[in-house]
């Protein structure tokens, strides 16, 4: 009984570790118990058949029905066993892993930078390590080790070192996250988060909607005193985040996308799916935003091709950015001239006052011979 118990007790143990199911580690032990056999009898795997009681851990071998238990086989074989036990389990626990994480693909996670591996980065995931690509890295967000971050799970992709968790920091999916933890409201479904565009690093726009009457989305996103959405923005770095409320008529959703910046009329042209917006010329500049940042995502928000009237004339009066380092070298050429110029002069007056010196000398001379 003492046997059977202890046993049952490792086998459970075992399962719990390593998160998995009792009968899937009697078949590692199984097919563990096969290959020692085989290596040390010879046969194949495929004749075998492995006996193995749950309870007492009583294992036989047969073939085509005979037992062919060879004596104290359990001592010979346990080295062998134990090693391609361990490796099955391994594998078991890496595929009980991935599982996991599929299930939890499109959701937030907390890691923390663990190497840099060339242009992507390692980040331990708990009982995992992600991958996070360059491409899914936010332009201008500095990395070091062992900062903590919280991250997006995109997938599971297939490299050549097997499956890799991918996670992000530049998807949207991360915003929308952050808001379902820093906002109740979101996370019990009474706000809706309609749509999201973001330029990571920079800009990201929210399209809220409410689903109980009395209840502000955009508050609700906001807080008291702002303090939900600056959670949200201080995980984000230096991003900015507009919550926009959103609304089934496109002309004051497309209206309400394009703040900061205020709008005086909105034609949309159903047909060609595009939105003609007039603004006063004051706000112009605020409603195209830097280099066009501001429409961009207010398109990709509402899903239109917005217009302005006037946006070709304040683009064209943009002067375009000198180049800091440009300017510098050419202040310090201008100042070496300069100085090189002050030099010439200075050393042609002194030749002249010099000239001026020496005929005074030679004057006198000269006077001196002709008197004589």
């Amino acid at each position: 009984m003492a046997l059977r118990t202890e046993f049952a007790a490792a086998l459970s143990q075992a399962a719990t570790e390593r998160g998995l199911d009792p009968e899937e580690i009697l078949k590692i032990i199984q097919d563990a118990i096969k290959a020692a056999y085989r290596k040390d009898f010879g046969g194949t795997v495929e004749d075998l058949e492995v006996e193995l009681d749950p309870e007492t851990g009583e294992a036989r071998v047969l073939r085509e029905g005979e037992d062919i238990t060879p004596p104290g086989f359990g001592r010979i074989g346990a080295q062998t066993a134990k090693q391609v036990l361990l490796q099955r389990i391994r594998e078991a626990e890496k595929g009980a892993i991935l599982s996991e994480f599929e299930r939890r693909v499109g959701s937030v996670i907390n890691g923390m930078i663990q190497r840099f591996e060339g242009p992507n980065i390692v980040v331990n995931l708990g009982k995992a390590e992600g991958m996070m690509p360059s491409q899914e890295q936010t332009p201008g967000e500095n990395y070091r080790l062992n900062q903590r971050l919280r991250f997006y799970i995109v997938g599971i992709k297939e490299s050549a070192r097997g499956q890799d968790i991918i996670v992000s920091r530049a998807h949207k999916g991360l915003v929308e996250g952050l808001f379902k933890v820093e906002v109740p409201e979101i996370g019990s479904g009474i706000v809706e988060i309609k749509a999201i565009s973001r330029e990571a690093g920079t800009r990201t726009k929210v399209a809220v909607a409410s689903k109980q009457a009395g209840v502000d989305p955009v508050g609700s996103c906001v807080g008291q005193k702002g303090v939900r959405v600056q959670a949200v923005i201080a995980e984000l770095g230096t991003e900015k985040v507009d919550i926009i409320q959103w609304s089934e008529d496109p002309k004051k959703f497309i209206a309400a996308a394009l703040s900061p910046a205020k709008v005086d009329n909105v034609e949309t042209d159903q047909k060609e799916k595009t939105a003609h917006v007039e603004v006063p010329e004051d706000q112009l500049s605020l409603a195209i935003g830097k280099e066009g940042q501001n429409v961009r995502l207010a398109a990709k928000l509402s899903g239109w091709r917005i217009d302005i009237k006037g946006a070709e004339n304040v683009l064209a009066r943009e002067p375009e950015e000198e180049n800091p380092e440009e300017t510098k070298e050419e202040s310090v050429a201008e100042k070496k001239a300069t100085k090189k110029t002050t030099r010439k002069k200075t050393k042609k007056e002194e030749t002249k006052i010099e000239g001026k010196k020496k005929s005074k000398k030679k004057v006198p001379g000269k006077l001196k011979i002709d008197e004589k």
